[in-house]
């Protein structure tokens, strides 16, 4: 229901937010420095700096040793350190994006047509530690629930798994587990994979082609809201070609009327893609039963809705 409280502009993250695109925060984690000295140092105006600094150091992201800006340590660990309880990496930039598109959409609404996000390495890193961060804590459930607690023996492939938290979530239940991502994607997080873990990475585009099988499981997680109709059918179709008889798909996503948010993320596919958007349970169960699946069920694990069907 309408909540006034949800009116407020999101101020903390655009101030943060523009710290990390303007470069603030990274000078001064490495050489703590005078506003003067911060503002040379990344092009930029003293006055705004200044305005921009008092506020950060306000919120509790800077201080001050002398007339030297530097990072708290609560926001270095935050943004550094993973081990810290309150880590969360440069993930909320993610979000930060995600606001500049949705202003535009008074525009999508009268065209139809998407509002082209920024690309590039720095914005592919920001995506990859948002999806890992939302994931991270409910991964670990929807593995278990997927492989049925045990995962030794089993060969699984991970579609659009590029931020690795679900492949490493499967592979620490004794998986194997190959990970299909788009080349820019695999490039960019290949040297976080250790050789150990059991998980292979493979360049493709899953709209033309899929591993060859057979596996134990097909995993979808949050790939099928960037698509319409016609290409989740297909990519689908390519899931049973490759998994053997009996075994198992499974599809994160949210599902369009079965809770408020799958409609108000069906606005941000509306925002970033030309067909995008999200589900209903009759749509997946009869896209999957055309595909050559049956029994198709909804489960709530770990905090996010995860679709199953047996291959017939």
């Amino acid at each position: 229901m309408p909540d006034e409280t949800a009116f407020v502009v999101p101020q903390e993250l655009l101030i943060l937010g523009a710290a990390v695109k303007t470069g603030m925060l990274e000078a001064i984690k490495y050489k703590p420095a005078t506003v003067e000295e911060l503002a040379g140092e990344i092009s930029a105006d003293v006055r705004a700096v200044w305005v921009v600094a008092e506020a950060l150091i306000a919120l509790g992201y800077l201080t001050k040793q002398g007339e030297k800006l530097r990072l708290t340590k609560e926001a270095e660990d935050m943004l550094y350190n993973p081990e810290a309880q309150n880590y969360t990496g440069f993930s909320f930039m993610h979000r930060y994006n995600v606001i500049n598109s949705w202003v535009h959409l008074p525009e999508v609404i009268r065209t139809g047509r998407p509002r082209p996000r920024e690309k590039g390495p720095e914005n592919i890193k920001y995506f990859m530690a948002a999806m890992s961060h939302s994931a991270r804590q409910g991964a670990p459930a929807v593995a278990g629930f997927c492989l049925e607690g045990d995962g030794k023996g089993k060969k699984v492939l991970d579609v659009g798994g590029g931020p690795l938290t679900y492949a490493r979530a499967f592979a620490s239940l004794g998986a194997r587990v190959t990970v299909l991502d788009l080349p820019e994607v695999v490039e960019y997080m290949t040297p976080f994979l250790e050789g150990t873990e059991g998980i292979e990475m493979i360049p493709g585009d899953f709209n033309l082609a899929l591993p060859p099988g057979p596996f134990d499981l097909a995993f979808l997680g949050n790939v099928c809201h960037i698509y319409g109709e016609h290409e989740n059918r297909e990519l689908f179709k390519k899931a049973a070609a490759v998994l053997a008889p009996g075994k198992k798909i499974a599809v994160v996503d949210f599902v369009r009327g079965t809770n408020p948010a799958a409609a108000v993320f069906g606005v941000n596919m509306l925002i970033s893609t030309s067909n995008g958007g999200t589900w209903t349970f009759e749509q997946y169960s009869a896209w999957l039963g055309d595909a050559g699946f049956e029994g198709v069920e909804l489960s709530e694990v770990g905090g996010r809705q995860v679709l199953t069907a047996k291959k017939r």
